[in-house]
């Protein structure tokens, strides 16, 4: 009897099935350390112990993306193994933080399944849910992704069904994180005097700061989730692949424009969803990333915290800053992400 598994294809997956992820993940101070490093990170509730003590927190809540990271790394083994690539997000909730000591594990929903038509691939839509060791909700997601076939060919009386997914979450849907004093944010502490009332909708900011990300990097970082997934990873068999070389985990691309971001939004304290993220082009070793972000909405949501959804841009070897449209993105954009986060009113 084979005791390896080698995941599953586009044909293994059947609609509305639910799949529980195994392997939870305790969250250590290593794990934070670790991220930190490969992102350079630097917004201070996720980092300065005394600063999220002032602020009436007990421990440090992880970054918000490293949440989503090791949610998402459940995951892989079940649904991304054998993907081509992960193509879209959308209705990403953000419930509860999390803090170092607290086990993460996670399940999925397959809500959706469609043929391509090249007869080689599908998509495969699902819902996931990560929770934490006491069975509370900490993330929830929607996501799709491009998942080879067993057998090139159209299934015979396959349906497809694709789901319809949120173009937003409200403002309503937003988690305040609890027993939080948000009237002792300092600026001294964050390196930033511009809050909620600073910003204008529409307004444009260049983030500035360029990462080139190094072999390594992506794969110390990816492997920090235990997502697995061999296009990462196997340089013998990617080399002869459509690129032929590894490609990077297009969340460590979204890792590291939220911590670009940090330079004109060090303010903005939490991710409250995010609503849509598309990684519109591929990255590679020896890529740099700049990113962008252009103020979409503003919206009061408690008396001293606001709201503000953005459009945030990552694009690799090219600085010139611009916001094209959706559908008609320019050959250096690799992600667009539209989110919300919090930040105080001062």
């Amino acid at each position: 009897m084979k005791k390896n598994f080698k995941s599953r294809y586009f044909e293994d997956y059947k609609l509305n099935e639910e799949i529980n992820h195994s392997v939870p993940r305790t969250i250590t101070d290593g794990d934070v350390a670790i991220y930190l490093s490969a992102t350079g990170s630097r917004f201070p509730l996720n980092y300065s112990a005394e600063f999220s003590k002032t602020l009436g927190l007990k421990k440090i809540p992880i970054d918000d993306i490293l949440l989503f990271h090791m949610v998402f790394g459940r995951t892989v083994p079940d649904l991304s193994l054998n993907a081509i690539a992960n193509l879209g997000y959308a209705g990403v909730k953000f419930h509860k933080p999390a803090f170092v000591g607290d086990t993460l594990n996670a399940s999925s929903k397959i809500i959706g399944l469609k043929e391509n038509s090249n007869g080689k691939t599908g998509t495969v839509y699902v819902e996931s849910v990560g929770k934490n060791q006491n069975d509370e909700i900490v993330l929830t997601y929607y996501r799709w992704l491009m998942m080879r076939k067993k057998n090139e060919g159209m299934i015979k009386s396959f349906q497809n069904t694709i789901p319809d997914l949120p173009d937003k979450v409200k403002t309503k849907d937003f988690n305040l994180i609890e027993n939080f004093d948000i009237d002792k944010w300092s600026s001294s502490v964050s390196g930033s005097n511009f809050y909620f009332n600073d910003y204008a909708e529409e307004e444009e900011i260049h983030h500035l700061d360029g990462q080139t990300i190094e072999e390594a990097e992506h794969q110390i970082a990816t492997r920090l989730y235990q997502n697995n997934a061999r296009v990462h990873f196997n340089q013998h068999i990617e080399k002869s692949g459509r690129f032929g070389k590894r490609i990077i985990y297009g969340g460590y691309i979204i890792s590291l424009a939220r911590a670009i971001s940090c330079n004109g939004l060090a303010n903005t304290f939490k991710l409250a969803a995010i609503h849509s993220g598309k990684h519109s082009a591929p990255t590679f070793a020896g890529d740099t990333i700049y990113a962008w972000s252009k103020i979409l909405e503003k919206e009061i949501i408690h008396k001293n915290i606001g709201a503000m959804m953005i459009r945030t841009l990552a694009s690799k070897n090219d600085s010139k800053m611009n916001f094209p449209d959706k559908k008609n993105l320019t050959d250096n954009i690799v992600l667009d992400l539209e989110y919300s986060v919090l930040i105080p009113i001062k």
